[in-house]
């Protein structure tokens, strides 16, 4: 998955890289992957796509829900939710990738797995996404729809049993709001990611949705997290207070010693200091 911030910095600079170039050539699934997913079969991606021109990039905000990076060619629509880069002419390939586009001018763009991806190509007009990508079901984090009343609306009977992290992370309340980018967004809400969320007073809620749209938009604005990598391959250039990066050094807030520990199928990331579990 594509988490938020970098899908917005993928899609700029796909639209200021891309835009205009001509697919010579388009492949999927010539490095099968059990975990890469695809729309319809993937050897039919050289049909649909060979002779198209790349038109325009977006966030996953024109035809499906976020957390993945739209690419329009032509009246085709590529919806990618694994990493992307982009190749210079002559450049080395990657030996194996579950997408390649090369262009007329020997550029070409890649996708390659890491643990699930996926690539679906579709008309743009009259396609259907699956059911996970349900068009503009909810709006971004990064728009001004989403509001503190359009937050307040994703809380309900169920959420109140859940943790903070489950709340933030799963059933696709927040598309492209993952495991990765909610570590900053609970540390500057001073949440704890086990903490439930019937124990998340009025304020404290409010700081949560306040720490969503202005931790997110810190990403995205300073080219991604220094966790993950751009179109170019490089680290983006925030700097993530907790993450596999800064386990064992000293929380900047309070100077505590950041741990990490199993969670939900995934490490979260605490200073148990600024983030309590106990009341």
């Amino acid at each position: 998955m594509i988490e938020l911030p970098e899908a917005y910095v993928l899609a700029q600079q796909i639209n200021d890289t891309l835009v205009g170039k001509t697919i010579a050539e388009a492949a999927a699934n010539q490095s099968p992957h059990g975990f890469a997913f695809y729309a319809g079969d993937p050897a039919a991606y050289g049909g649909m796509l060979n002779g198209k021109t790349i038109v325009s990039s977006n966030p996953g905000t024109g035809y499906t829900c976020g957390g993945n990076v739209e690419i329009i060619a032509d009246d085709m629509l590529l919806v990618l939710s694994t990493p992307i880069r982009y190749h210079a002419p002559g450049a080395k390939l990657p030996a194996k990738h579950q997408l390649r586009l090369s262009f007329t001018d020997g550029s070409a763009l890649t996708c390659t797995v890491q643990m699930w991806g996926a690539m679906l190509c579709y008309p743009k007009d009259g396609g259907k996404a699956p059911d996970a990508y349900i068009i503009r079901s909810c709006p971004s984090p990064l728009e001004d729809a989403f509001d503190e009343a359009y937050f307040q609306t994703l809380m309900d009977d169920h959420t109140e049993k859940l943790s903070t992290k489950a709340f933030l992370a799963t059933e696709q309340r927040i598309p492209g709001l993952g495991n990765g980018v909610l570590q900053d967004i609970l540390w500057n809400a001073r949440l704890h990611p086990k903490r439930k969320m019937h124990t998340v007073d009025k304020g404290q809620r409010r700081r949560l949705y306040q720490s969503v749209k202005q931790t997110l938009a810190d990403m995205a604005n300073n080219g991604g997290r220094d966790t993950e990598r751009d179109l170019f391959g490089q680290n983006g250039g925030y700097q993530t207070i907790l993450s596999k990066n800064n386990v064992g050094l000293a929380c900047p807030a309070c100077g505590g010693i950041i741990k990490r520990e199993a969670y939900m199928g995934g490490n979260i990331y605490v200073c148990e200091h600024c983030q309590p579990l106990s009341l």
